[in-house]
Order: structure tokens, then C-alpha cells, then sequence
């Protein structure tokens, strides 16, 4: 899944929620010294269970939780999630969250830095394929937060390297809302089933981050997907079969509230893992929905 190329000893990873911890569970089984900040208590105590080293509760954004990282660290990782409350959580978590990490690091020394971006930046429709070369500058206004913040990891000049991963929509354990699309029955589905759905389970997007940590590889931007985008209807046409559920239909003219929290489109296009493939040495375990669920 990753590379041969060694792990770095300490990872310090901000953001520690479904996909931050999962992280932190896997480097941790690998012997390595893992801290990390959250701003949730509950999320806080949990890590703490889990055995980092340190575990910081704070607001990303602030400055004041700069002092209180006792350790050194080789490498960062920012997963950080929104904090809510529209395009402003959007700045607050990514680009002064972003702003606040590259302020701190200048007193650390470290190696790898990977920053957990979105696909969400890729403004293309009609069917096409994207990678990392794709226009963004019609890019919705979550996702020109998105780049800039990309952009302020890009300019840093004190990092070892730096490699933003372009996550697509992610499920595995725990999060699974076209099954609970499927399940909830009521009706047709809002949005158009003929409409591409890119997707990473959480494992690879775990081995991904990985990849990058200890690839060696130069500084860039990667798409993070599964080999084999599809359409909406083709994977709840699967799913419904393999739960023995009603084949769903689709109203095009409906948009679900997950969408409207999101911006409310769906951009038809398809998202090309092949540069992380080639260049972090990188395969995903579940190279579709059909091995991932």
C-alpha cells in the first residue's frame, strides 16, 4: 500500500477525527510516537486511550496551544475537519488552522508534511476526467478556501516537503450514507443517478497519508481515489442488490441536505489516482465500491 521507503519516527497529526484517528491507530501499531490536537474533549480522551504521547485540546486557528507541545516532531499531518458555521468554519479550520501549523513548525524541524485537501476544488462537469493539472479557478467558495490554504503550505520554505492530498468522498466503518440512503426507502433519491460518484474507503485513505510520509517523493498536489469511479445509480444499483433492497430511482430536481450543507452541487466528473499510484508508490486495497463494501 505504501512505499518501502521508512516511516518517519514521530508524527504530530491536527485534526484528529475519523480520519486522523484512524491514522494515528496505524502509526502507533507501527511503533511510532504519535501526538495530537483536537478541539473535542471526547475526541481528546479517546486519543489518550489510545496511547499518543501527547494530546492537545485546542481551536487550530488560535496560537496559544504553540507553547503547549512538549515533544519534537518529524513530520506533521493536518486532517483537520470544518468547525461548522458555513464559508467562515471553512476559514477558520483550514487556512488559519493551516496558517497557525506552518507558524509553530517554524520552530520544529520537520521532515514530511501532508495536508488532507478535497477534490471538492475540481469545478469540471460533463463526465470528464480530472488530475492534479485540472483548472480549479471556477472552483466553488469552500474550495478557493481550500487552495488557498494549499497555497500557504506550497510557499512554506522551512519544510523537509510538503504533499497535499486531494481526498474524494470518503466511507468505511462508521460512515456509510449511501447505505443509509438505500435503507431509509421514502421515495426517490434527491439528485441525478447518472452522475459520478468518486470514492476512497478510509483504509486506503489511511495507506495513502502513509504513502506520503514516507515516500521521498517531490513536493506536490495528489488525487487520493479508487481506481474505479462510477456512477451514483450503478453503486446503489449494487448495494440495493447485494441487500436485497428495491433498485432506488432519482429525482434530479431534489437536493439533499447533505449537498445544500456542502454548497449544493454535484459536479459530474471523474477523479484520476494515477499520479499518487505512480509517484507515492501507492495502491489502494479496495480499488472499488464493489471490494470496499
Amino acid at each position: 500500500m505504501s512505499n518501502s521507503q521508512q516511516l518517519p519516527s514521530s508524527v504530530f497529526i491536527f485534526g484528529c477525527g475519523y480520519v486522523g484517528t484512524a491514522l494515528a491507530k496505524q502509526l502507533l501499531a507501527a511503533g511510532l510516537r504519535v501526538g495530537g490536537l483536537t478541539r473535542n474533549a471526547g475526541q481528546a480522551a479517546q486519543l489518550r486511550q489510545l496511547g499518543l504521547c501527547e494530546v492537545i485540546e485546542a481551536d487550530l486557528d488560535a496560537h496559544d496551544w504553540h507553547g503547549k507541545v512538549a515533544g519534537r516532531y518529524e513530520a506533521v499531518v493536518n486532517c483537520v475537519s470544518s468547525a461548522g458555521g458555513g464559508l467562515a468554519g471553512y476559514r477558520k479550520s483550514y487556512l488559519e488552522g493551516q496558517r497557525s501549523i506552518l507558524e509553530w513548525a517554524k520552530s520544529q524541524s520537520i521532515g514530511p508534511y501532508v495536508y488532507t485537501s478535497s477534490t471538492s476544488v475540481y469545478p469540471q462537469d460533463g463526465g470528464v476526467t480530472v488530475d492534479e493539472l485540472a483548472d480549479t479557478s471556477a472552483a466553488p467558495a469552500t474550495g478557493q478556501v481550500l487552495l488557498e490554504s494549499e497555497s500557504l503550505l506550497a510557499g512554506a520554505t522551512h519544510l523537509g516537503a510538503w504533499y497535499v492530498l486531494r481526498l474524494v468522498g470518503i466511507y468505511g466503518p462508521g460512515r456509510h450514507y449511501l447505505l443509509d440512503q438505500l435503507r431509509a426507502g421514502g421515495g426517490p433519491i434527491p439528485g441525478r443517478g447518472d452522475y459520478a460518484l468518486n470514492m476512497i474507503h478510509l483504509e486506503d485513505c489511511v495507506s495513502a497519508i502513509s504513502a506520503a510520509l514516507s515516500a521521498g517523493a517531490p513536493s506536490g498536489i495528489y488525487n487520493v481515489a479508487d481506481d474505479a469511479p462510477a456512477t451514483k445509480e450503478t453503486v446503489l444499483g449494487y448495494l440495493s442488490e447485494k441487500l436485497q433492497l428495491p433498485t432506488p430511482s432519482f429525482d434530479p430536481t431534489k437536493i439533499s441536505d447533505r449537498l445544500k450543507r456542502r454548497g449544493g452541487r454535484m459536479p459530474h466528473r471523474y477523479v484520476s489516482n494515477a499520479k499518487a499510484k505512480a509517484v507515492l508508490n501507492w495502491t489502494p486495497k479496495y480499488p472499488s465500491y464493489r471490494e470496499g463494501y
